[in-house]
């Protein structure tokens, strides 16, 4: 329990960095950016933590061995001799993916079942092509190295959001995106298109202290380490009385009845507020300045792009109206349309989403 296991915390291309600042925050040792995601080392007990609490991160891939092989039969003999009663159940079905590269064995269906057939020869566990349970083993320049998926599920699954409306935001994009804007859970939030209310509920959720796994399973919960009680203690912290400072607006009644039964579920609805009201119509809450984050609808993604540039500078013109010291991001895929607000925004990379490559685009105060 107390052995460090190199760990991969898999994340959209692009915001490598900001899931690393998380993860520092959070205590995992000296966090690296790398593509696709951060490379840390982590025990057993902080595995299952980082599931419960990172917001930003998609999923946690844990390295538990690796061995050579320059044939199918020396993978076949090394894999029995592998101590997979370590962290598989013999009761626990699982699946194996398996991917080569630059290496004497180039057979990846072959060499799966090779390591499938090891370890129920000799563990006992029987595979199966729908188990959650994900081992993952890559052959690169005849090296095979294990890694187990120990989410299970995408992260950005929190298990409140079961009401969404066209293009939704994943919850774990909306997280480091609130992080980039400097979001630390005590300033106020503004949504004035919300769709299902992510950037709103994940927002309330940080400044409640609610941890985002709290409400799902992981796969880490079938294997050999897996400790119930202590598990359960790290979802179970006590959420923070916070004021009504958190608000989504949308002219779609259906959104707003789908955000506030989100909110609902998430146990934020105290502290959020959705209402159905068109842009032009919306005004400065009573609150201290805060933060306006918006994933507006952009042309590839949501209709004509060119029906949209009234709607980019009707935003822009409402922002510097009624938003004097608030910060805005907005989050688009169309850099026209971005400056068609007529605000000094400032772009972050690239990142896909939806199969469009999206940006965050911010302000200072204003």
């Amino acid at each position: 329990m107390s052995e460090r296991l190199p760990i991969f915390l898999a994340c959209l291309p692009g915001l490598e960095a900001t899931l690393a600042d998380e993860a520092r925050a959070l205590g995992l040792p000296d966090p690296k950016p790398v593509a696709g995601g951060v490379e840390t080392d982590a025990t057993w007990p902080e595995i299952w933590r980082a599931n419960i609490w990172l917001r930003g991160a998609s999923r946690v891939l844990v390295r538990i061995g690796s061995f050579r092989a320059m044939h199918l039969a020396q993978l076949d003999k090394r894999a029995r001799k592998f101590p997979w009663g370590e962290t598989l159940r013999p009761d626990v079905p699982f699946r194996v993916e398996a991917t080569c590269t630059r290496s004497r064995i180039y057979h990846q269906k072959a060499a799966a079942q090779r390591i499938e057939r090891a370890i129920t020869e000799t563990l006992g566990a029987p595979p199966s092509a729908e188990a959650e349970l994900r081992l993952m083993a890559r052959i690169d320049d005849d090296l095979v190295t294990f890694s187990l998926d120990s989410s299970g599920e995408g992260l950005h699954k929190r298990g409140h959001k079961l009401a969404t409306g066209k293009a939704p935001l994943r919850e774990t994009m909306a997280a480091l995106f609130l992080r980039q804007m400097g979001y630390d859970g005590s300033q106020p939030v503004l949504d004035p298109m919300c769709g299902s209310g992510t950037f709103v509920i994940e927002a309330a959720e940080i400044a409640a202290g609610l941890a985002p796994g709290r409400s799902r399973s992981f796969a880490f919960e079938h294997l050999a380490s897996h400790d119930p009680v202590a598990c359960a203690a790290l979802r179970a912290a006590a959420a923070r009385d916070v004021p009504l400072q958190f608000f989504g607006f949308d002219r779609d009644q259906g959104a707003i009845q789908n955000s506030a039964r989100n909110a609902e579920r998430a146990g934020v609805a105290g502290c959020t507020r959705f209402t159905c009201q068109p842009l032009s119509a919306l005004t400065r809450p009573d609150t201290q300045p805060g933060i306006v984050m918006v994933n507006p609808p952009y042309g590839a993604r949501l209709g004509n792009a060119k029906l949209l540039y009234g709607l980019y500078a009707k935003l822009g013109e409402v922002m510097r109206a009624e938003f004097k010291g608030w910060c805005v991001g907005l989050v688009t895929s169309d850099r026209k349309l971005a400056h068609a607000t007529g605000l000094t925004l400032t772009p972050g990379p690239l990142i896909p989403h939806g199969g469009l490559k999206v940006q965050l685009f911010q302000t200072t105060p204003l």
